[in-house]
């Protein structure tokens, strides 16, 4: 008969094989994780509670576009920030707040629209702007939903097989709305690191503007480039050193109808521009009296020289978007 192993190897033998398996199941938890954050690396963007509770959310560039486009959306069509945390949890559920060509069965997109169940065409659904519009076109239609718990809400218009995974998004959504609404003043951040993917400069800021707000959402704020006061009339020139800036001059509602005050507006454009910054090669952002600027290590909104962080009254009528050359 063959002399048997001695037990050391045969542990050893074991602890390996263990040793293996954790590797496994580490690196099953990282794809995991990157799933459903959306991103590889650094999250890259953050947002805080506004009220000093300290919640914060991380967060990726990627998922900080598909956010802002959410709540423009929502926002254009006045609805309530209620509703737009409602989208942002479903969409932080379903994809990971990610534009994926794939699914369950033909379920695509931010929300995981099926084309067969008459969302729209798989084009449609890729598109951002399409599929926020049809989940709160959906949403409106259920009645009481403003009062509802938003896992339950959320339920009447995905019909998802798992209706309570929604609740654990709502407060990660609850934040994002808060920011992307400009309820929540200075409290999103990006680091602002550019991608080489996406058109730049300030015909680029705009046309993502109207992409996501709407045309005519920006008619009372003609967007104007290089300006140093905030007049409708939309004016080119350089601004700094190869760059240029865009002005929006900002007016209560944004032609939304929501009832919201210039200062919200205001919070919602800055937002909005720093969120988009990887996109869109953003570099500086400022309102209020506040600057944020790509590349800081902290990347805060910081006081402008010679104001106070509350920002001087003639500061709330526009925000400056900075682009980099």
């Amino acid at each position: 008969m063959p002399e048997p192993y001695p037990s050391s190897k045969r542990r050893g033998r074991l602890l390996r094989r263990g040793a293996a398996f954790l590797v496994l199941l580490a690196v099953a938890g990282y794809l995991a994780v990157q799933y459903v954050t959306g991103g590889t690396g650094e999250p890259g963007c953050e947002v805080a509670s506004g009220d000093g509770a300290g919640a914060r959310y991380e967060f990726t560039p990627e998922q900080a576009v598909n956010a802002a486009t959410i709540v423009a959306v929502g926002t254009g069509r006045g609805l309530p920030e209620r509703a737009v945390a409602i989208a942002l949890a479903t969409a932080l559920q379903e994809s990971g707040l990610r534009n994926i060509a794939h699914g369950d069965r033909d379920s695509l997109g931010l929300f995981q629209q099926r084309p067969s169940m008459g969302w729209g065409t798989e084009q449609e659904i890729m598109d951002p702007t399409y599929s926020s519009g049809m989940f709160y076109k959906h949403l409106v239609k259920v009645r009481g939903y403003m009062e509802m718990p938003l896992t339950v809400a959320a339920q009447h218009v995905q019909r998802s097989g798992f209706p309570d995974a929604y609740a654990k998004h709502e407060p990660d959504a609850t934040l994002l709305a808060a920011a992307l609404t400009g309820r929540s003043a200075a409290t999103l951040t990006c680091e602002g690191r550019p991608a080489a993917t996406r058109a730049t400069g300030p015909d680029a800021v705009r046309a993502a503007l109207v992409r996501d707000f709407g045309r005519d959402a920006l008619q009372p704020a003609s967007a104007e480039v290089g300006a140093k006061d905030a007049t409708p009339t939309p004016t080119a020139s350089a601004a700094g050193s190869g760059g240029q800036t865009v002005v929006l001059p900002v007016t209560a509602d944004g032609g939304s109808g929501a009832g919201r005050g210039v200062r919200e507006r205001g919070w919602q454009l800055a937002h909005w521009a720093v969120a988009n910054a990887s996109d869109l090669h953003i570099k500086r952002v400022s309102y209020a009296g506040r600057e944020w600027t790509a590349g800081n290590t902290d990347s805060q909104w910081r006081p402008l020289a010679g104001q106070g962080t509350a920002g001087a009254p003639s500061s709330l009528d526009s925000v400056r978007i900075a682009t980099m050359p």
